[in-house]
């Protein structure tokens, strides 16, 4: 399907914006103070324009067609180190959804060449650290960087309970559950346990999923786990989870050492197709995370996969799938996404490219 590009920075086009400088020298010298500014019902009008600096903010945003536009993932930086073994004040501790580094809590969302990052540090000293919280519908993130290490981007809602206590906290706490869309194009994700976590119908279209090493030599060599790639919770209803398009999926990471995913939920949906796999991911793709009775329900898929972690059937989990040409045409974006009011954030040309070797290898 040909779709309409639509501009991707300020400078194209012929609307207004506010501009953050940390320097001073923009309207707002945070990019929250800028937020608070649009008004409560936008719709995109009136972009954000963030100039090239490191911005140690914790983000709040809940007005819909938030639109930030950076100079450049490398250049324009959005930082905060907050984690869920953090206490408040009263000594109770942040969990996992007040961790964030910056939460999207509305419709209709854009970021363009931004960096997000939770810089608290690795999850055995600190836990969860989530650098990037999404709960809105038609999401959508484009060439941006998305930084941490375990739990780094969770894209909502949250799942109906918490398995191992009584509330999730966060900020959507106790909110209704709805049915979201979210979208990453181009973007670079690091992470190393669970890194790509949550309920949302997301598609990844040319990202590099890169798996953070966390093992020591003497771990490696025991050929313990060093991590998930997904930890996906898609509703039992929903049709499409985790749907990866044309990615590549890089490590520093001992080889064998990485799943594709886990269920967080036992109806989690992963699908890999047309992306390159390296030598971390175990030959067996996937785990079950102690749930045998999920090998029943989960939805784990992978098509046209190229380098030397790539999925075989005979060596991936029985209860994982190679799909055939004609299952794997059921995962065009179109399809995917466009739900009931024809969303199409896609930007880029064709919807499929054979992938021999990655983008890169580098670790950022």
């Amino acid at each position: 399907m040909t779709q309409q590009r639509l501009p991707n920075t300020a400078l194209e086009s012929s609307s207004p914006c506010l501009t953050v400088a940390s320097d001073g020298t923009g309207d707002y010298v945070t990019i929250q103070a800028a937020v608070d500014a649009l008004p409560e019902n936008g719709n995109g009008n009136v972009p954000i324009r963030v100039k090239a600096g490191v911005y140690h903010e914790k983000l709040h945003m809940e007005k819909p067609g938030i639109h930030l536009i950076g100079d450049g993932a490398e250049q324009t930086i959005i930082t905060y180190d907050d984690y869920a073994l953090k206490k408040f004040p009263d000594g109770s501790p942040y969990h996992t959804f007040h961790s964030y580094t910056a939460f999207i809590g509305a419709d209709d969302f854009t970021a363009e060449g931004i960096s997000f990052v939770n810089a608290a540090g690795p999850g055995k000293e600190v836990g969860q650290a989530l650098a990037v919280y999404v709960d809105g519908d038609r999401a959508a993130f484009r060439r941006c960087r998305l930084i941490g290490h375990q739990d780094t981007i969770f894209t909502g809602p949250l799942p109906e309970q918490p398995m191992d206590r009584s509330y999730f906290g966060g900020p959507r706490d106790g909110a209704e559950r709805r049915k979201l869309r979210q979208y990453f194009e181009d973007c670079y994700i690091e992470g190393d346990i669970d890194f790509i976590f949550g309920s949302a119908t997301v598609v990844f279209k040319g990202c590099e999923i890169f798996t953070k090493n966390r093992l020591t030599e003497a771990e490696a060599a025991n050929g313990q786990v060093n991590g998930w790639i997904t930890a996906a919770s898609t509703p039992e209803d929903v049709r499409y989870g985790y749907v990866f398009l044309d990615c590549d999926l890089t490590s520093n990471a001992p080889p064998q050492s990485v799943y594709l995913g886990r269920p967080w939920r036992h109806h989690a949906k992963v699908c890999f197709l047309n992306c390159w796999i390296g030598a971390h991911v175990k030959r067996e793709g996937w785990h079950n995370w102690n749930k045998t009775d999920a090998e029943q329900t989960v939805q784990y898929a992978e098509y046209n996969s190229a380098g030397p972690g790539a999925g075989r059937a005979a060596e991936r989990v029985p209860w994982a799938k190679i799909l055939t040409e004609q299952e794997a045409a059921e995962y065009s974006i179109a399809r995917v996404l466009s739900g009931s009011d024809g969303w199409q954030p896609f930007e880029g040309g064709g919807e499929h490219r054979r992938l021999d070797t990655p983008s890169s290898l580098r670790n950022i």
